[in-house]
């Protein structure tokens, strides 16, 4: 009797194993990325929104709106200040677990402050 028998099925059951977890490995990587853009849009998106407000197109408080706009991306507003003509915002949500933020400025052009 042979000890090899069997040895082909431990094998392919090994080599399953390991195109899933690379696979996974793959789509986590993945998802973070595109979560990470989103992320990046949300603050942009919340930055433009404030900076109207600030200029005095649409009515209200800035830092208010980019929150509302924030939240509309599933993201939390963690700063929002006034610097002059321009206003800058930061946004966190959670990535695989980890903190992620991203910030971005809008308002009038630099030539004009």
């Amino acid at each position: 009797m042979s000890l090899d028998r069997g040895a082909g099925s431990v094998l392919i059951v090994g080599l399953i194993a390991v195109v899933l977890v690379a696979g996974l490995t793959v789509l986590g990587a993945a998802h973070g990325v595109v979560r990470g853009q989103q992320l990046a849009a949300a603050a942009d998106a919340a930055a433009l929104a404030a900076a109207d407000v600030l200029l005095g197109w649409v009515p209200g408080e800035p830092c208010a709106v980019a929150q509302r706009l924030a939240e509309a991306h599933d993201a939390r507003l963690a700063d929002c200040r006034d610097e002059g003509l321009s206003v800058v915002v930061r946004v966190e949500t959670s990535i695989l677990g980890m903190v992620v933020a991203r910030s971005a400025r809008a308002g009038a052009p630099y030539s004009l402050q």
